[in-house]
């Protein structure tokens, strides 16, 4: 009975910073891949970062310098730190949690970045 709820999204200038939160319901998220994906209006939803249960992390280019993702397994949950916010990062931000290949996905949270 996995469930992904995000917080933290919300309305900031660009330059600003927003910290996104993810607790993770459910068991085995210790064993778990953790993701932050976005979808903007019109495009695919795309992967931000991954921080999988090995420890190992990667970011998208467009993110790489400004983001920074972490997670707190005590606490079954998986942060986005994002600073220097661009316009272009406006979107919907999405949690995933993948576990014995299966992707369970968050309801999203709004991310908009004003000019």
């Amino acid at each position: 009975q996995v469930q992904l709820v995000e917080s933290g999204g919300g309305l900031v200038q660009a330059g600003g910073s927003l910290r996104l939160s993810c607790v993770a319901s459910g068991s085995r998220f210790s064993l778990s891949t953790m993701g932050w994906y976005r979808q903007a209006p019109g495009k695919q939803r795309e992967l931000v970062a991954q921080f999988t249960n090995g420890g190992s992390i990667n970011y998208a280019n467009a993110v790489k310098g400004r983001f920074t993702i972490s997670r707190d397994n005590a606490k079954n949950t998986v942060y986005l730190q994002m600073n220097s916010l661009k316009p272009e990062d406006t979107a919907v931000y999405y949690c995933r949690q993948t576990l014995w290949r299966e992707d369970y996905w968050g309801q999203g949270t709004q991310v908009t970045v004003s000019s």
